[in-house]
């Protein structure tokens, strides 16, 4: 993992929907080594989650706009 990634452990960041979560941490796929993101909701049950990397840090388009899926954020819960 890059230093860069490394910075993102423990941050908060904001699901294009609106909700917010924090990375837990990088992981790897066993089957493939993908890099993946673990990261848990901010809200409700506070459910942990993966998702390969490349889509936690892609863009998206909705309602005609371009966005981030998840958008680093300093807001924090």
């Amino acid at each position: 993992m890059t230093k860069e990634r490394q910075k993102l452990v423990g941050r908060t960041f904001r699901h294009f929907k609106g909700n917010l979560y924090r990375l837990e941490e990088f992981a790897k796929d066993s089957e493939t080594l993908e890099e993946m993101v673990v990261y848990r909701a901010l809200y409700g049950e506070r459910d942990l989650w993966v998702r390969p990397a490349k889509m936690f840090f892609e863009t998206v388009q909705r309602d005609g706009k371009t966005m981030k899926r998840f958008e680093f954020t300093e807001e924090c819960k």
